[in-house]
């Protein structure tokens, strides 16, 4: 492999091939990376939000909101269980995106005892423009890979993710 195709990772690896050479890193050189991308895109993804007025948190809600389909509206307890948040860090988000006015919290037509949270008019304009710019920042990342490529990259990963999830 040339120099300029090496990645810190790389470097990670040749640290240990040279003091320990009995192990097999072939783990480290998959995860490594995974993580470093991670890390990477989620930075991306978060500057091209705050661009927007929102956090990652924020956009969160927005976007599974958005994902539940018209009258894109849940329970605050099906929003804390799709994003695996507390009810108290739930609240917290739910009052800035209310405050902000992305966002309703109103009686449940279909408990008494409940709320229901709904996009607002502004939300669904946020959410809708915030997930067209955090796809093309990720596009973007995958234009250094053909279309066969990230096929294939997307499969491996399900396979992975698949088989680590169990």
């Amino acid at each position: 492999m040339s120099a300029e195709h090496k990645d810190p990772v790389d470097a990670i690896i040749g640290q240990w091939a040279a003091v320990r050479p009995d192990l097999d890193t072939r783990a480290m050189e998959v995860f490594g990376r995974i993580y470093r991308l991670a890390r990477t895109m989620g930075d991306r993804t978060e500057k091209v939000y705050s661009a927007l007025g929102i956090a990652r948190g924020e956009f969160d809600v927005l976007a599974t909101l958005r994902r539940s389909g018209e009258p894109y509206a849940l329970s605050p307890r099906q929003l804390s269980a799709t994003l695996m948040l507390t009810s108290g860090g739930m609240t917290g988000r739910l009052d800035k995106l209310e405050r902000a006015g992305l966002l309703r919290r109103s009686p449940d037509p279909h408990d008494r005892r409940g709320l229901q949270v709904t996009l607002t008019e502004q939300g669904l304009d946020l959410v809708d423009r915030a997930v067209g710019a955090g796809l093309a920042a990720q596009t973007e990342a995958l234009s250094a890979l053909d279309t066969e490529q990230v096929d294939h990259l997307a499969d491996l990963l399900r396979e992975l993710l698949l088989a680590t999830e169990k």
